[in-house]
């Protein structure tokens, strides 16, 4: 059955007629009234949206007359004291520097509920929030916050997987019920916040912008920064230094497309490090209750945005490494290197390293960009809310495994025998690969150590509950990884 709420309210704009056209029914009797105080595009978005749901909606404007042609015809536009001693629950639409003017309606408003949907300009790490100086304001009201996390667009065009939440907060659990039974009603998703100490944490909630992505891009821009500056170095500075050779035509296509790879190979080995780092911490720690330093709680955090940005880096990867025929240079270069063959009276230049080395080259790339396109879908919430954890799981770190594995096969086979070829290293600086390598490879051995039975049963028992501190241990002969250590509950 569809989703009537996710369908848009308007079906054309421009003319008041055509605007005011609702899908949905008109209000039903005996529904709700709820009053509105402001005229904004909030306020205007919202009475459609409560129109639709079934509502009786009464809007308070300061000049109703001015304002009634904005809103549906089933809304009731009057003056704000109207509203407010008609609505049984209000929506506080105005900004919060004029709630004071607000205080004329205390009258009306006691005993009722007000909905405070107000933004701030600038995060506010002090307080108080918006909505605790409103609850001051009308300390015989019931105040609730919430509604602040939509966009006016959002409300109009209907709830959509990305935008259904609704955070509420309020001391008042009665009036905090009737706003989330009134989400519910309009297609949302209500999530309980607690008390309206909480408001102010709502409140900075749409200020932030990508606040869990901020050290993934910061880090996958320094680590191509570094890497460019690094293939600039040897493939572009040293020909020109050493020999006089300008092959600065390499500096957009092709130094970017050695960077690239080598910054989501890194990248990809980022997202598993933080888990090792916590599994060798329980190790050690022999407890699982031990809280994690406060780094890796933000890098085991990160784990997604550092995961999609080194698939971004892959697929640039993918379509750069596909238009590489397509450039003069390379052209010019195939003409030369026919040229030259046929000057040298060369029959067949065909070798068959150099041609396996190549074909198993770009099987494993395709390989390892096929899985990493699966761990960037599972990742998503639309798929990530189909499967369940045992399922999620398994593709995010055993799938995840095997992709990191091939990457690091796509990169040896990449570097074949040129790690041992003194021409390769320019400047005395080792290849590019070489210096990419290190971390999967050392991810990939730490997780090999993790296999081994004794460390793998030892992780599973503290991850169960185990605790060394409460434990007594004695030696037992068939014991093959503790020399017969055994663990007794010392109750």
């Amino acid at each position: 059955m569809p989703d009537e709420m996710s369908r848009p309210l308007i079906r054309g704009g421009g003319e008041r007629g055509r605007s005011r056209h609702l899908e949905a029914s008109v209000s039903e009797p005996g529904a709700p009234v709820i009053g509105i105080v402001g005229t904004g595009d909030f306020s205007r978005s919202l009475a459609r949206r409560l129109v639709a749901s079934g509502y009786q909606v009464v809007v308070g404007s300061r000049t109703p007359k001015r304002s009634v042609a904005l809103f549906p015809e089933e809304a009731e536009v009057t003056s704000q004291m109207e509203a407010a001693s008609q609505a049984e629950l209000v929506f506080v639409a105005v900004f919060p520097e004029h709630h004071s003017t607000l205080v004329q309606l205390k009258p009306a408003l006691a005993g009722k509920t007000l909905v405070d949907v107000s933004n701030s300009l600038q995060i506010n790490r002090d307080g108080p929030s918006n909505a605790e100086q409103l609850a001051d304001l009308f300390p015989e009201s019931f105040v609730v916050k919430g509604f602040n996390t939509l966009s006016a667009w959002t409300l109009q065009m209907g709830p959509r997987d990305g935008s259904r939440q609704v955070f509420l907060c309020s001391d008042n659990h009665k009036a905090k019920s009737s706003v989330m039974q009134l989400c519910r009603r309009m297609g949302f998703i209500p999530v309980d916040m607690g008390l309206l100490s909480s408001s102010l944490e709502i409140e900075n909630l749409p200020l932030y912008l990508f606040p869990s992505w901020r050290i993934p891009i910061i880090c996958t821009l320094a680590l191509f920064i570094f890497f460019y500056l690094y293939n600039f170095t040897r493939d572009v500075l040293q020909p020109f230094v050493t020999a006089r050779k300008s092959v600065f035509y390499k500096m957009p296509i092709e130094t970017v497309n050695v960077t690239l790879p080598s910054v989501a190979l890194v990248m990809l080995a980022l997202v598993y490090v933080p888990g090792l780092c916590a599994a060798f911490l329980q190790l050690w720690w022999g407890t699982k209750y031990n809280r994690f330093p406060d780094w890796l709680d933000r890098w085991l955090t990160r784990r997604k945005q550092l995961g999609l940005c080194s698939f971004l880096c892959a697929v640039l990867h993918a379509i750069y490494s596909l238009c590489l025929p397509m450039r003069k240079s390379a052209r010019y270069k195939l003409l030369n290197e026919a040229f030259k063959q046929v000057k040298d009276n060369a029959e067949n230049s065909w070798v068959d390293e150099e041609v396996w080395r190549m074909e198993l080259y770009l099987s494993v790339g395709i390989m390892a960009l096929g899985l990493l396109s699966l761990l960037a879908v599972t990742s998503l919430p639309s798929v990530a809310n189909t499967v369940n954890w045992r399922e999620f799981s398994f593709i995010q770190s055993t799938l995840g495994y095997c992709a990191l594995s091939v990457a690091t096969l796509h990169t040896l086979l990449f570097g074949w025998g040129r790690a041992f070829d003194s021409a390769q290293y320019r400047f005395c600086l080792p290849p590019t690969f070489v210096l990419v390598l290190i971390l999967p490879m050392t991810v990939l051995l730490g997780r090999l150590l993790l296999f081994v039975p004794c460390v793998a049963g030892r992780l599973r028992q503290i991850r169960r509950g185990w605790e060394r501190s409460r434990h007594i241990r004695f030696t037992l002969p068939n014991d093959d990884c503790h020399n017969g250590l055994e663990d007794v509950s010392n109750v």
